[in-house]
């Protein structure tokens, strides 16, 4: 079908490009929103080219070797945008896809929007020698020309408009109450070695889920004095230095599906000592298992936790945890159970700006005509 004839299909349903540096197999949060939004928008009707890393040469990103980054990518994604013509733009992600896309928008003067996951400027400068204060010019830039920047909460969205940026607009996340849920069977008895077994391990399990990098903090986690176990699931470019400081925690490396709902669901309290996450879909997922949250009072916690009943926040690390050890599980479920990836993918779409019907199809006559008319030049 051509991109003409589906014009004509259903006004309720859009063609969409989701342009992004951070896609499968990578593993963290921005991703599971990223593919259950296009998974949920494909089952509305709307239909989702998607443009990421696997698609163009790669190359390893500086001290993270796991996140490949695009080389080469703006002539490709100028013909597959011309290809599908899209009805909405959005751009996930400031990497060079991000860039990329952002580029041709601006010179094509196709709408587009965008979408804030990571504290990128605290992010860089955890890592390198850069203030914080040049990342978030360097991120005012690039969102500056957005028709809406999609942010996860509202703390976040203040922060932002504080720093000077424009057009900012809630999107919301989700949980697969499905896969996390509470009546999962235990898994930490069949962790350690012989000379560790798991079933030996003293409760309470305090465990962390995510990247084990610097910027996620969770050394602030393992230097807490608290009583039973701390559980680390995850890898990272943290891990080989933390694992030889703090032997006495558990490192058990990344886990997925039903493996990973089950570390949750075997917990007693998920400890997010994150303070640059900007949402922290690891929170949903262990509520839905039952498992209380403790956390510091940072951005997605301070959003999500306060007059829950399932988790605690505090700036004493400790105290959350303890406080968090006190809550009703049935009411940690029920809490998670408000969150729906559907609601999340339908304030996406909400979000996109499209091009009105007459406008659309006069742009995408005169980017043809143009490109014709480039090719007879060049032959």
């Amino acid at each position: 079908m051509s991109p003409r004839e589906r014009l004509e299909g259903p006004s309720d349903c859009m063609r969409i490009v989701l342009a992004t540096d951070a896609w499968e197999p990578q593993v963290n949060g921005v991703v599971r929103t990223l593919t259950r939004t296009v998974a949920e928008c494909r089952a509305m009707g709307h239909e989702v080219e998607v443009i990421e890393p696997s698609q163009f040469k790669t190359i390893p990103c500086p001290t993270y070797p796991e996140i490949r980054l695009a080389l080469g990518a703006e002539e490709e994604i100028r013909e597959r945008l011309r290809a599908f013509e899209p009805e909405a733009v959005h751009i996930a992600t400031e990497g060079p896809i991000g860039i990329a896309t952002r580029r041709i928008c601006v010179e094509w003067k196709l709408p587009f929007t965008t979408s804030y996951h990571t504290k990128f400027p605290e992010y860089v400068s955890a890592r390198f020698p850069i203030p914080v204060q040049v990342g978030y010019a360097y991120m005012k830039w690039f969102h500056k020309p957005s028709g809406r920047l999609m942010v996860a909460t509202p703390t976040l969205r203040d922060e932002l408009v504080e720093h000077g940026f424009k057009n900012v607009s809630p999107w919301s996340r989700g949980v697969d109450t499905e896969l996390f849920r509470p009546d999962l069977e235990p898994i930490y008895a069949e962790m350690g070695g012989p000379n560790d077994p798991g079933k030996d391990w003293p409760r309470p399990f305090f465990l962390n889920v995510g990247r084990v990098a610097v910027e996620k903090n969770i050394e602030a986690f393992l230097e807490t004095d608290l009583p039973g176990t701390k559980i680390i699931v995850g890898d990272g470019p943290a891990r080989a230095d933390l694992q030889a400081k703090y032997p006495e925690a558990k490192f058990l490396g990344a886990k997925f599906g039903e493996d990973l709902a089950r570390c949750f669901a075997d917990a007693d309290v998920f400890v997010f000592p994150s303070w640059t996450d900007t949402f922290g879909l690891v929170i949903l997922e262990a509520m839905g298992t039952g498992t209380p949250v403790a956390a510091y009072p940072a951005h997605g916690p301070i959003d999500i936790i306060p007059g829950s009943n399932a988790g605690a926040i505090d700036d004493d690390l400790k105290t959350a945890c303890l406080e968090a050890l006190k809550c009703d599980r049935a009411d940690v479920r029920a809490y998670a159970e408000k969150f729906s990836w559907r609601a999340s993918a339908e304030q996406f779409v909400e979000n996109l700006q499209p091009y009105p019907e007459p406008e659309r199809g006069r742009f995408w006559r005169r980017l043809r005509r143009i490109a014709r008319l480039r090719r007879k030049a060049a032959a």
